[in-house]
């Protein structure tokens, strides 16, 4: 194989090791990630929990100062009671009497819901700090995790980079601008396989002499459709294709 080709085929694998660590830091960060989501979801929940409950404890002193009002209110019924003299006063006054404690009950009943309401999202609220604890020492534990693979790594891309150093510091600069030039626009498919007579950058068949050419590969060959650099390896060949051979 022409020694030019064999640096780019080289230099390409190194640049696609070197760009999949973008992924596999992803990949590592996954887990820490839904902790950090889940906590903030919790936090979210908590905060919406304490405003739920401060609006029912507004609503529950404006119902204890209505019933503060309603039972002087009936209060007032009584002592005006003592004082009646027709009859029409008294059935007024009865009928005031009874709107007044209907009213008490209806407030009565509020206060007891919002009391059970509060108490309710009280627990929720314990409940909800707990699990931020927990997730707290999910996060701990999940990050000193992270931390170690991502430091490993970190040393793997170091050897990467060390290793395309030296691919690059052996090969002819020219050479490399052409590879640079393609890789613009090709990204990690600037060097593809050769497979089915088909560019394994762009799919497309390529004719007999061109074929031919990258079979041989005593020089760098173009694909004629993209442009990208092509190889042929025999060994990662369908069988069907190398039994014609």
């Amino acid at each position: 194989m022409n020694k030019h080709l064999e640096d780019l085929i080289a230099l390409s694998k190194v640049d696609n090791e070197i760009v999949s660590f973008d992924g596999k830091e992803i990949k590592v960060k996954v887990k820490l990630n839904k902790i950090v989501e889940k906590k903030a979801d919790l936090e979210a929940q908590i905060e919406e929990t304490k405003e739920s409950i401060k609006e029912d404890k507004v609503k529950k002193n404006r119902n204890d100062i209505h019933l503060a009002e309603l039972n002087e209110k009936v209060a007032s019924i009584v002592k005006k009671g003592k004082e009646i003299k027709t009859e029409k006063e008294m059935k007024a006054l009865s009928l005031e009497d009874e709107i007044a404690k209907e009213q008490i009950n209806f407030a009565n009943e509020e206060i007891e819901r919002l009391d059970k309401s509060i108490q309710t999202k009280e627990q929720r609220l314990k409940e909800l700090e707990a699990l931020i604890t927990e997730s707290d020492a999910q996060q701990e534990e999940e990050l000193k995790s992270v931390q170690t693979s991502l430091d490993a790594l970190e040393s793997e891309k170091k050897v990467a980079y060390k290793t395309k150093d030296k691919v690059v510091g052996g090969m002819d600069q020219k050479i490399i601008t052409f590879y640079e030039k393609i890789k613009r626009w090709a990204k990690n498919t600037t060097v593809v396989e050769v497979k089915k007579q088909a560019c394994y950058g762009c799919f497309m068949k390529l004719n007999d002499r061109v074929y031919a050419e990258v079979i041989k590969s005593e020089d760098i060959v173009s694909c004629p459709h993209c442009g990208r650099i092509l190889y042929y390896d025999p060994a990662s060949q369908p069988q069907e294709e190398e039994s014609k051979k």
